[in-house]
């Protein structure tokens, strides 16, 4: 039963790694309390990923059939591993009084990314499939949500620790290392020779590829292919103990995040990052390179072209790829077997050449039926992006011609709804593209870039990316004056990006409260239900319930407690929760308002939801009462 001993080997390999980390830690410096949570949270993945290897192991006939779907979970879990174990060695090896005032900080941050991804891996699990026992996966959860909590937790970046360190510093420690970090920044070149400078640091790491002597160090890349999951799952004992692991150059890890960079940015002190992890630094408020130190005169990321393929071409001579299941013209069906699609690669490869023809009419044939094959099969979504019309779809975007940009944009869409076309968009610099058809295009080009959106942000670090590019106001735009297909498209869009806490403040500045009470109080009611679970997840942000409550809205969920339906009174009831806890104004406010009639009927005949939210807000009005 060879699939399930490839899962039974991830699950050792995995275990290994939890070993290791719990083992080889001693928490030491300013972060030893973070260390040890780290490592604490970490010892608990044990009873999972032993019951993992026991299942897989096992003769049970679901076995082999579970083993397909772990490529994905544990190769993201062995990287958020590994980056623990690299972010624990740093962190205790790290002492406020020797090390640069900046060093904490970007430690900080570290310990806030790597606890967000052990969480995301651990909810990519299939429970179901390696059927954990019910003991285990209340364990999980638990450990998910202390995950969850630190990530929040770090969102503040230990600014109070940091600025303490700090001020512990002598006077004579802090001169030097100004003093240092002012040497270092005499070297970086004019912000107009960024990418000059790259470029040659990128053709230096070429040659050094080409040479013996490649600085490096141990871990795993973002994804692995199918070859390398299998090398993992067969070799994962192995590989911890021998000396020839792979290994990524250390210029192509993001200093942020420690992990090997996609999509590299250069941000104006010269230095090179992962570009999502640079945003979410800059969305926390921080205004200095993590690296040097130096304030950043601007805020502008731009793409390092270079660095992106000098580590294309390692990637692709350690076949670390992601798998599209495409190879030599035949395709991987879902049950392991092989077609032949060369000719219609031929027949999609002709058609991507003519997108760039000359002849206007030949451009619009070519498009739109890029549109309808894209729309058919996941399998023309993957012959159309190998072919390279990803980057040459994007190019359309911007045209004058509105036939075009339709097409151009819902085959855009189409092509994301298979997850690995997802990256290839993002890498093809679609979304500044996107969200000026948003702002611009025509209303049937405006729902389907709001929906574009929507589908790329389904993976967490494009969240931010997005947010980062304008489009929650664009999206805000549409969804107060877009027509119904185009406001339904951009409240679905506007959920998942605010899901990230960084978008929230940006949505509540693009005047989303107020669009959203509108849709509130609409009497044909046709969009109660999005502009309340919107507001459901906004009301937790400390700006938005300002804007909420500035709005008028509490007497609005008042009167939708007393009518709503059903759904509408269960979030009603959440965001008053939500908006009166620790707040006695806002809770003496509903007590006026009579909220506390509809909240009783709510615990009696509500759903269970909606039960506990209004039992709770009760006991809030109670002792408000006997104060």
């Amino acid at each position: 039963m060879a699939a399930g001993v490839v899962s039974d080997a991830s699950a050792a390999f995995l275990l290994s790694l939890v070993h290791d980390i719990v083992l080889g830690n001693v928490a030491a410096g300013m972060f030893k309390k973070d260390c040890t949570d780290l490592v604490r949270r970490i010892a608990l993945f044990t009873h999972l990923l032993e019951e993992i290897r026991d299942f897989a192991a096992s003769d049970h006939p679901h076995a082999s059939s579970s083993s397909s779907s772990s490529s994905s979970w544990s190769a993201d879990l062995a990287v958020a591993l590994q980056a623990a174990k690299r972010l624990l060695s740093a962190a205790s090896a790290h002492h406020s009084v020797n090390s640069p005032d900046g060093a904490a900080k970007r430690i900080s941050f570290q310990f806030q990314c790597v606890t967000w991804k052990l969480e995301k891996s651990l909810a990519k699990i299939p429970f179901d499939q390696f059927q954990i026992s019910e003991e285990v996966q209340e364990q999980v959860a638990l450990v998910r949500a202390q995950l969850r909590r630190a990530t929040e937790r770090y969102g503040s970046l230990n600014s109070r620790k940091v600025s303490n360190a700090i001020s512990q510093l002598p006077e004579k420690e802090r001169s030097n290392t100004n003093h240092e970090i002012s040497a270092k920044l005499d070297s970086i070149p004019e912000s107009c020779t960024t990418l000059r400078h790259a470029a040659d640091k990128a053709t230096k790491i070429l040659e050094r590829m080409n040479s013996s002597s490649i600085p490096s160090v141990v871990c795993l890349s973002n994804e692995v292919d199918s070859k390398g999951q299998d090398y993992l799952a067969a070799k994962g004992a192995e590989q911890t103990k021998k000396p020839d692991t792979l290994v990524i150059p250390v210029d192509f890890l993001c200093p942020i995040s420690l992990e090997l960079m996609r999509d590299p940015v250069i941000v104006a002190t010269g230095q090179t990052y992962e570009r999502s992890y640079i945003q979410r630094w800059i969305d926390c408020g921080n205004v200095t390179c993590p690296k040097t130190q130096q304030k950043l005169e601007n805020l502008t990321l731009t793409p390092n072209y270079v660095l992106r393929s000098v580590i294309n071409q390692w990637c692709a001579k350690h076949n670390i790829e992601q798998p599209s299941g495409l190879a030599n013209g035949r395709l991987k069906k879902s049950d392991g077997s092989f077609c032949d699609v060369s000719g219609d690669m031929a027949a999609i490869q002709e058609l991507v050449s003519k997108l760039s023809s000359r002849c206007l009419e030949e451009r619009r044939a070519a498009v739109a039926e890029i549109r309808s094959l894209s729309k058919r099969s996941t399998d023309n979504r993957i012959l159309i992006a190998d072919t390279g019309a990803i980057p040459v779809l994007v190019n359309l975007l911007t045209t004058d011609d509105a036939s075009i940009q339709e097409h151009a944009v819902t085959s855009i869409l189409n092509l994301s709804i298979f997850e690995n076309n997802k990256s290839l968009i993002m890498l093809a610099g679609a979304v500044p593209s996107i969200v000026q058809v948003l702002r611009a295009g025509s209303m049937e080009a405006r729902e389907n870039a709001a929906a574009t959106l929507f589908s790329l942000s389904l993976a967490d670090e494009n969240k931010i990316i997005i947010g980062s590019s304008g489009a929650i106001p664009a999206l805000v735009d549409l969804l107060q004056n877009g027509s119904n297909r185009g406001k339904k498209d951009a409240a679905t869009a506007l959920f998942n990006l605010c899901i990230y806490q960084g978008n929230k403040g940006r949505a509540v500045r693009a005047g989303i409260i107020t669009a959203l009470l509108k849709m509130l109080t609409d009497s044909r009611n046709c969009m109660v239900d999005e502009a309340l679970t919107i507001l459901s997840i906004l009301a937790s942000n400390h700006d938005a319930k300002a804007a909420i409550v500035k709005a008028s809205t509490i007497p609005v969920l008042i009167d939708l407690l007393r009518t709503g339906l059903p759904r509408n009174k269960e979030n009603a009831a959440a965001i008053l929760l939500c908006l009166c806890k620790r707040d006695a104004e806002n809770l003496a406010c509903i007590s006026r308002l009579g909220a506390a009639v509809p909240l009783t009927e709510l615990t009696k005949g509500g759903t269970e939801r909606a039960k506990r939210k209004a039992t709770s807000l009760l006991e809030h009005l109670r002792k408000l009462q006997q104060l």
